[in-house]
């Protein structure tokens, strides 16, 4: 697998073009807006960064999950929001400024904390049966491959903005069957080890994935944020970046077992999704009702 030439080209440009539909949505503004709502930041960041890792260990450890699937699931819950986190909390009338924020200042953050979780999961899961060194040069050629686009897309968007917004769509379409694909793949290199562990590893993923939604809404709540901003946190910590997952772990670490558990999230993660949005939803329509009737009385 590590020597097919359709691997070796199609990952890098796929995760280039999606960073660049990444960028394309970003602004400097979009850094700057964290200090107009300092909290709600800090709250979604600690969430993602500190709090996911560790409950993914806890999770791999309960559902026993060998140690590559383990590290998968680990990839994916130290990977960034989503760029349909956005539509997501567009959909269920949240804080869409808030997740643009947070996707900008995880694209930055991201080039630090994921190599710091894969050299610590390489080592949980890994150092007892593998002798594996940490990938340290690989990982910052994916740090390469990840701010490049990302920094083109922002400055075709400031210098090109009409060609970034007719770019906008194609390149989101494109990015969503990158995901599809890249999926495919991953389930098909490994199809008897994933239909060995199909059903505890869709339940681990599953378990993962409401645990992330619900930590991300209700510590939102907690501190007193509103309810626009605890949804785009809850979608922004809830949608994981699985192109990335899979990327690391299929041109990285060169482990395509590894890539089975963000490729099943990435199937789960959007229907669990849209049902929180349609659950947020059937929330707000009382409150709106009650707003009108106060109006026309």
């Amino acid at each position: 697998m590590e020597n097919n030439p359709i691997i070796l080209v199609f990952l890098p440009i796929s995760l280039g073009i999606i960073m660049i539909g990444l960028g394309l949505h970003l602004t400097l503004a979009d850094f700057g807006r964290v200090v107009k709502q300092p909290k709600a930041v800090v709250i979604a960041l600690l969430v993602q960064m500190v709090l996911l890792p560790p409950i993914c260990f806890l999770i791999a450890k309960l559902f026993k999950l060998p140690p590559e699937l383990g590290l998968g699931l680990l990839l994916l819950a130290a990977s960034p929001g989503g760029i349909t986190a956005n539509l997501f909390s567009h959909l269920a009338r949240g804080d869409v400024a808030l997740n643009i924020t947070l996707t900008a200042i995880n694209s930055v953050l991201v080039l630090f904390t994921l190599p710091f979780w894969i050299f610590v999961g390489m080592g949980f899961f890994l150092a007892a049966e593998n002798n594996i060194p940490p990938p340290t040069g690989k990982v910052l050629e994916v740090a390469a491959l990840v701010i490049v686009p990302v920094l083109l897309g922002m400055c075709l968007r400031y210098f090109k903005p009409a060609l970034a917004q007719s770019a906008e769509k194609p390149v989101r379409i494109l990015s969503v069957l990158i995901l599809v694909v890249l999926t495919a793949f991953a389930i098909a290199s490994e199809w008897n080890l994933l239909m060995a562990y199909a059903p505890v590893l869709g339940l681990a993923c599953l378990t993962f994935n409401l645990l992330s939604l619900t930590c991300g809404y209700l510590s939102a709540r907690a501190v007193n944020l509103a309810k626009p901003q605890a949804t785009a946190i809850a979608f922004e910590i809830g949608v994981h970046n699985a192109t990335i997952a899979i990327f690391i772990a299929l041109n990285v670490l060169k482990m395509p077992a590894t890539a089975i558990a963000p490729a099943i999230y990435s199937l789960i993660m959007y229907v669990t999704a849209a049902m929180l949005a349609y659950w947020l939803l059937r929330q707000q329509k009382p409150a709106y009702r009650a707003a009108n009737s106060a109006k026309i009385g």
